[in-house]
């Protein structure tokens, strides 16, 4: 892993949790996004909200699925933000009486030596139907939870507000309060002691409008210096435009006035990111937006995962337009997001190995044009090759089975860059020592026409080229007559 990392004694006393291993404890993670690879879980999910207990991170999702299928909550741990533990049905409808379908996106909370969980179900349309917001009690983060009151708690439209996508704030003064809404409206209301009932404002109401400019749904409340951020999403959840704004108010009421967005697609990595939380690591001033996100191959509704990124904020407050990067150094000990076309993969070890094979590929769902790709390539062998792909459209298995372009080096001393469409054109190729079983950094630098190739020393280059045959692809890695293992992979912007 090559981020930052606080000292683990630090780490212990920040999480205020006990070590795993009794000689090593958890460092805290100071990264620049999920390093070890976006999606960080396995599977479809979405509405993502997220607490710290006893020095683990808690995700909690909705289970992204049609609505009739929506019938469980699963949650995912981890000490690290690297290595996850899935719990699967912390919540089922079986649970709650009330509840036959569209369980969404769960709000977790701790309190009265209790583990509450707030959700959705049933995806009410009027006030006449059985649904709304309900919450559910543990007695440990994994649950089982159960039903806490036999009825929603909240279950009906108010201020013309949808009662789901609901997050629980409890602020520095002891006071919980929920922020909810869908179809374009958003409500909070105070949650009394023991958080099962609703409590009054001072002025005797219960429900508070506090919808800002362009809300859909997927409210988020956090507090920062003394200062309440309110985040949602806006436009529809099953279109590649869901995105997150936020404002910024001195009350935990509002008001809430739109500042700007902070998260959106991005065309070269993922579409439809939206309905956020965010962690700030316990004691310090780190902060990630957790989300979902489309793959750029992928259209259906349900087709999201899970995806966090580094959270930075200016001098004055305001909030960084967020970068969704892509890196993964394999710590996780799986490829999640890649997809292979021959060849045998593994990342068990923390690298990401593969066999002989003549031609075998793996590819991220990416979509760069100009870029800087970054990768540590440990060739197995004194023959073939192992390198990088980049702008490959039409992959499947087979040697040159792909359209697009390739730089790797070579067992018998050559760094050399070509380009497939069926077959295989060399554009140049330069020498370079290369040992088997040893580490070389290799950079390929794309903008535009220019293809620049760094191999070891990355203030030269060892090869540039012009060559205009592919504008934009995915990227990945390859080898060709030789296994090889992989590190520290990376794509980002130029």
């Amino acid at each position: 892993m090559t981020s930052r990392l606080i000292s683990a004694a630090l780490a212990a006393l920040l999480l205020g949790g006990v070590p795993a291993v009794a000689s090593s404890a958890a460092a805290v993670p100071d990264f620049s996004t999920a390093e070890a690879g976006n999606p960080f879980v396995d599977g479809w999910y979405a509405d993502p909200d997220v607490a710290v207990y006893g020095g683990r991170y808690w995700v909690f999702p909705t289970s992204s699925r049609p609505y009739d299928e929506q019938t469980y909550l699963d949650a995912f741990s981890s000490a690290d933000l690297v290595n996850w533990t899935k719990h699967p049905d912390v919540l089922t409808k079986a649970d709650v009486s009330w509840a036959r379908r569209a369980v969404w996106a769960p709000a977790p909370v701790q309190r009265n030596g209790k583990y509450y969980l707030y959700f959705g179900a049933n995806d009410i349309q009027s006030n006449s139907e059985l649904g709304g917001i309900g919450v559910a009690v543990a007695d440990r983060p994994e649950g089982p939870y159960r039903d806490a009151i036999g009825k929603p708690l909240i279950s009906q439209f108010v201020n013309g507000a949808q009662p789901i996508d609901q997050d629980v704030f409890i602020d520095t003064d002891g006071q919980a309060y929920m922020y909810y809404g869908g179809w374009g409206h958003a409500n909070v209301v105070k949650l009394n002691a023991d958080m099962t009932s609703l409590g009054q404002f001072p002025d005797g109401s219960t429900y508070k409008e506090i919808t800002p400019a362009n809300f859909t749904e997927g409210s988020q409340m956090f507090k920062r210096d003394g200062k309440y951020y309110f985040m949602w999403s806006e436009d529809g959840w099953t279109g590649p435009n869901y995105a997150v704004s936020y404002a910024i108010s001195d009350s935990p009421t509002g008001p809430f006035t739109k500042i700007s967005r902070v998260l959106a697609q991005d065309a070269a990595v993922a579409r439809g990111s939206g309905h956020n939380s965010v962690i700030n690591v316990p004691g310090t001033d780190i902060w990630y937006i957790v989300y979902h996100r489309r793959p750029l191959s992928r259209t259906g509704a349900n087709d999201r995962q899970l995806a966090y990124d580094r959270m930075t904020f200016n001098a004055d407050g305001t909030i960084q337009p967020v970068t969704m990067r892509v890196q993964d150094d394999f710590d996780d000990r799986n490829a999640l997001g890649w997809t292979t076309h021959g060849g045998t993969w593994s990342a068990s070890t923390g690298r990401y190995e593969t066999g002989h094979s003549f031609g075998g590929k793996s590819l991220l769902d990416t979509n760069f044009s100009d870029f800087v790709q970054d990768v540590t390539v440990i060739p197995r062998s004194a023959s073939g090759d192992s390198g990088v792909v980049f702008r490959a459209t039409a992959a499947s298995t087979g040697t040159d089975a792909y359209r697009g372009y390739y730089a790797g080096i070579t067992g018998n001393g050559r760094v050399v860059l070509g380009k497939a469409d069926g077959s295989w054109t060399q554009l140049a190729s330069a020498p370079l020592t290369v040992r088997p079983n040893a580490r070389h950094h290799l950079r390929v630098e794309a903008i535009g026409s220019t293809i620049k190739v760094y191999a070891g020393d990355l203030t030269t280059p060892r090869i540039s080229v012009t060559d205009t045959s592919f504008a934009s692809g995915a990227n990945g890695v390859r080898v060709f007559n030789t296994g090889a293992a992989f590190d520290d992979f990376a794509v980002a912007h130029r």
